[in-house]
């Protein structure tokens, strides 16, 4: 039976602040929970409805639909509700290309390259630290389980680039077409806030600024930040 202190303490771990307290967080769903402990993510706990059928997780305690609710930060439960334990991180990996975030604020954004650099490849992601947290709920669920398979780290991001060691690109408007620039095997590629792109400070320390061309209307401002690094990291894998 799910305890009151048990409720109180997952229902808390929807806020940041109580995810860094207890390093703990919230995955919701069998797709998530299961991918998250294929890949060795150590459990907390993890609850299931004894209502829905078909369910198999080892050592899972049974929470009734009400309890859920309580624990849940979706508006309908799926019935499948895992915490886990925070992964330590690890050192940068600089054996190939990484992708830096500077400032991304939303959740399915942050969400969507997690999934982008899983798919491309991309072991580590380096996000500034007023990029949004990694295992905020709305991040989870749009990662798809891609979490387990990319080191996050979040790190004073001027300092790291200063002391890679890699060709720095950053993405901007003005930049050069990325299908005419130099790309080499390994180098970090810098992604910008939504609203106000790559900040000053960060800027300094870009040795390469990219782009992607228009051949739309002008009247369009920018690309999602999203699709922004999808475009430039598919260029980065063809050539690279």
């Amino acid at each position: 039976m799910v305890t009151k202190n048990q409720i109180k303490l997952v229902a808390s771990l929807q806020q940041k602040k109580y995810r860094t307290q207890h390093g703990l967080f919230v995955a919701e769903g069998k797709k998530l929970v299961s991918e998250l402990l294929a890949e060795g993510l150590v459990p907390y706990k993890i609850f299931i409805d004894p209502a829905l059928k078909g369910l198999d997780f080892e050592e899972a305690e049974t929470a009734t639909t009400r309890d859920l609710k309580q624990m849940s930060g979706q508006t309908t439960p799926s019935g499948v509700l895992g915490v886990f334990h925070m992964p330590k991180p690890k050192k940068a990996i600089q054996a190939d290309w990484v992708v830096a975030l500077d400032a991304v604020r939303d959740p399915g954004n942050l969400g969507t390259i997690i999934r982008l650099c899983d798919w491309f490849g991309v072991k580590h992601l380096v996000c500034s630290p007023d990029t949004v947290d990694c295992y905020n709920p709305k991040v989870l669920q749009a990662t798809m389980g891609s979490i387990a398979r990319v080191q996050i780290s979040y790190l004073a991001l001027g300092d790291f680039l200063k002391t890679t060691g890699l060709p720095v690109y950053g993405a901007f408007m003005d930049g050069e077409t990325v299908y005419k620039a130099d790309i080499p095997e390994k180098g970090i590629l810098v992604m910008g806030n939504e609203a106000n792109g790559i900040s000053k400070e960060v800027e300094q320390v870009v040795a390469k600024r990219v782009s992607i061309p228009q051949f739309g209307a002008r009247s369009a401002e920018s690309l999602n930040v999203a699709t922004a690094t999808a475009i430039l990291l598919n260029e980065i894998r063809r050539v690279s």
